[in-house]
């Protein structure tokens, strides 16, 4: 069975199929994404149980999704080179594996420093696999299918919180080493998976599909590499399309004096370090506010993010898709109105004495804030020359997981100087409110930017 997952249905790569591969691929890598998520999102829902047994301040829990996400800021540009040079399903079946190991050494950990180590350990070894699956599935979808097979993955993103409930209620069931213990498992079995993956040769499917689209073909190919009974021919110089290289400074320059872009990333940053801070904390708040069991805490929190995150994504969806168009700047409008809305719904949802009340208004912030997630990253698309992108997202990237890895800590360290937990989120709707409004404010732009890349192409 090694290595069978993934070949071609037929033996064959036919041109015009949507998953010429089969959709076993994607399944397998949803299920590396979820696992991901879970494993990273577990301490959330035991960190009051773990508090509770060695005594740590807020501030040193806190800064341990800090150092987690220095640690992977670190990996990423190894991960990507070696990514495009060895074989991914390996590098990710290694990785995952890794893992699993470094889960069970957080269940086994004898004190803070060792616990401490293998959750930075394990977030280095998360950031390792994305560039390999990101290149993975480009070889095992056709153009025609990517945004399903992308769309389906990055939306495990947005299920973490199931590991922040399994993590409160095995936690609380079986006591929080268990709960990491427990979670070893589906690692393992994750790892086997990804290993009986068959590597795609890199840019062979494109390469099959460019000439199918060039000679009107609709045969299939082989590993020889035909379409029907014609050769497809190696690419060459001659038939490659080329563009002007454009040296880094320039590129970068011209990156961010997008106005747009610059709205774009420094509002997802500023709701990324709110959503970052209170969600991570937002189970302890609940065991030490409401006197609620963790198991309870991590429950409803992680029905929260789940919930709220998916359906904020699905209404932000129709909206952006109802809105672009016919009103101006209409996705950055539903993206920013609902950030700044939903920042001042957590504002008055921090403020509630009793759990349920706080949950339900916590829900629709969540909901609220999770509409700007489609619509902004599809409003940089739009601002961004299609030979600048890869950079235009990088730097979205490089801002989100920078401010990501701060929110937490922030809360910490204002817990500890304030006596008080929800005062140290209350710290972070300040920062979620400006970059709802400079997200609003980037509609001023955004025609603009999204008129210049349309008439470059036209162009060009």
């Amino acid at each position: 069975m090694v290595g069978t997952l993934g070949s071609p249905r037929t033996g064959r790569i036919d041109a015009a199929a949507r998953a010429p591969f089969g959709w076993a691929p994607l399944v397998v890598l949803f299920i590396v994404g979820l696992v991901d998520r879970m494993e990273a999102n577990l301490l959330s829902g035991v960190l009051p149980l773990v508090q509770r047994e060695w005594g740590f301040s807020d501030t040193a829990a806190g800064s341990i999704p800090t150092a987690a996400a220095l640690a992977g800021a670190i990996v990423a540009i190894p991960a990507g080179y070696f990514a495009d040079r060895y074989n991914r399903t390996r590098i990710i079946a290694v990785v995952v594996f890794i893992w699993a190991v470094a889960t069970l050494g957080t269940g086994l950990a004898t004190g803070f420093v060792m616990f401490y180590l293998m959750r930075v350990l394990l977030a280095a070894a998360e950031n390792i696999d994305n560039p390999a699956s990101g290149s993975l599935l480009a070889d095992y979808y056709p153009p025609v299918t990517r945004a399903k097979a992308y769309g389906l993955t990055r939306v495990t993103t947005y299920l973490g919180g199931v590991g922040t409930l399994l993590g409160g209620v095995l936690g609380e069931a079986y006591g929080w080493r268990n709960a990491f213990m427990i979670m070893v498992i589906p690692g393992l079995l994750t790892a086997v998976l990804v290993w009986m993956l068959k590597e795609p040769r890199r840019g062979e499917l494109d390469r099959i599909v460019a000439r199918s689209a060039t000679t009107g073909a609709t045969g299939t190919t082989g590993t020889t590499g035909t379409v029907g009974a014609e050769p497809v021919p190696a690419p060459t110089p001659d038939t490659v399309p080329t563009t002007e290289k454009v040296p880094f400074g320039r590129q970068m320059r011209q990156v961010l004096t997008i106005p747009s872009l610059v709205f774009v990333c420094v509002g997802l940053g500023l709701l990324t370090l709110g959503l970052a801070g209170v969600f991570f904390w937002l189970p302890t708040l609940m065991v030490r506010t409401f006197g609620v069991a963790a198991g309870t805490a991590g429950s409803v929190s992680g029905l929260i993010t789940i919930a709220g995150t998916l359906t904020g994504t699905l209404i932000g969806s129709w909206l952006g898709r109802t809105w672009h168009g016919t009103r101006k700047g209409g996705r950055l409008l539903a993206g920013g109105g609902g950030i700044t809305i939903g920042a001042l719904v957590l504002a008055v949802a921090l403020s509630m004495d009793s759990l349920w009340p706080m949950a339900i208004l916590t829900l629709i912030a969540c909901t609220s804030m999770s509409v700007a997630i489609p619509n902004m990253t599809a409003c940089l698309a739009d601002v961004v020359p299609a030979s600048a992108r890869g950079l235009g997202f990088a730097a979205l990237q490089l801002l989100i997981t920078g401010c990501g890895a701060f929110g937490s800590l922030i809360v910490g360290i204002a817990s500890d100087q304030l006596g008080s937990l929800v005062g140290g989120m209350y710290i972070l709707i300040v920062p979620m409110v400006i970059g709802g409004l400079l997200t609003l404010g980037a509609r001023a732009s955004f025609e603009r930017d999204a008129a210049k890349v349309l008439d470059a192409a036209r162009h060009s």
